[in-house]
């Protein structure tokens, strides 16, 4: 149904620029996604879109069905994730109004969100080094935008006090955000290509002559900035290969350290793991 995904963040509810559209709500063992799935036509692929944070942004970061999303899209035929940001920025040369992709991510939520296919009956460690699917960002990168940040992910929903974010600086991380973590490990579970595009909407609090991040600030400068990131989309989904052989796709390969004789039936079934097999 779908080759391509589009995970749109705060500000990006919609992705008008599909047609043929219809609306679907894949059932999935993790409960419904964030909201229903627009499927539509976009640059001659079929692209599934779901709004991270759900129509007119009612979930937390903490509460949105990171699994149910991702299955669904994977479900829906889906290979290929691109997903949508808005970030703050801890670093000068990041000025609101940047559009990143990144190339890192540190975690430090709290433990509190579900980061796993995994548990059950079955036991796997899919490779991190890269959380970022190199060959996506490429394409995220053709339009001119910015090269490469680590992002950190914290669990929010509250913003940084400026101690924090002073460390998150002394750490040399670049970006501070509430939702690449567990979606990036998740995308490479489900054995898919995964890469985002940070928006930058403020300097977080630690900047001495910028103001702190507020909702409105962040509002503000996604409203600013949307239609860019929407061309930059656009563009990178116009280059994208549905057919490309990538190492995401079989991210699985040496991951499982289960005995498979010994995987329990329902859990194989509700992972699917014979449907993400890598295909050879």
């Amino acid at each position: 149904m779908a080759d391509i995904g589009v995970i749109g963040g705060s500000g990006l509810y919609d992705l008008d620029l599909l047609q043929e559209v219809e609306t679907v709500t894949p059932s999935t063992p993790y409960g419904d996604p964030s909201g229903p799935i627009t499927v539509g036509t976009m640059a001659g692929h079929r692209v599934a879109f779901v709004a991270r944070h759900g129509s007119g942004h009612r979930l937390l970061p903490s509460e949105v069905p990171y699994r149910a999303n991702i299955f669904a899209l994977r479900a829906l035929g889906v290979r290929q994730i691109f997903a949508i940001s808005a970030v703050g920025s801890l670093a000068e040369r990041y000025t609101p109004g940047t559009l990143v992709v990144p190339d890192q991510l540190v975690d430090r939520t709290k433990g509190i969100r579900a980061g796993t296919f995994f548990g059950d009956g079955v036991v796997g460690h899919v490779p991190m080094a890269d959380p970022y699917c190199s060959r996506l960002r490429k394409d995220l990168l053709s339009t001119g935008v910015t090269d490469g940040a680590t992002y950190c992910c914290i669990e929010g929903p509250q913003f940084s006090t400026r101690a924090e974010s002073n460390l998150y600086r002394s750490w040399g991380l670049d970006l501070i955000g509430m939702t690449a973590v567990p979606e990036a490990a998740l995308a490479r579970e489900a054995q898919l290509c995964y890469a985002s595009l940070a928006l930058v909407t403020d300097y977080d609090c630690w900047h001495d002559s910028a103001a702190s991040v507020t909702v409105d600030l962040v509002a503000q400068t996604m409203r600013a900035n949307l239609n860019a990131a929407r061309e930059v989309l656009t563009t990178a989904i116009t280059q994208a290969d549905p057919d490309v052989r990538c190492t995401c796709h079989t991210s699985l390969t040496s991951a499982v350290m289960t005995d498979p004789a010994l995987i329990p039936d329902e859990t194989r079934t509700r992972l699917g793991l014979s449907s993400w097999q890598p295909q050879h």
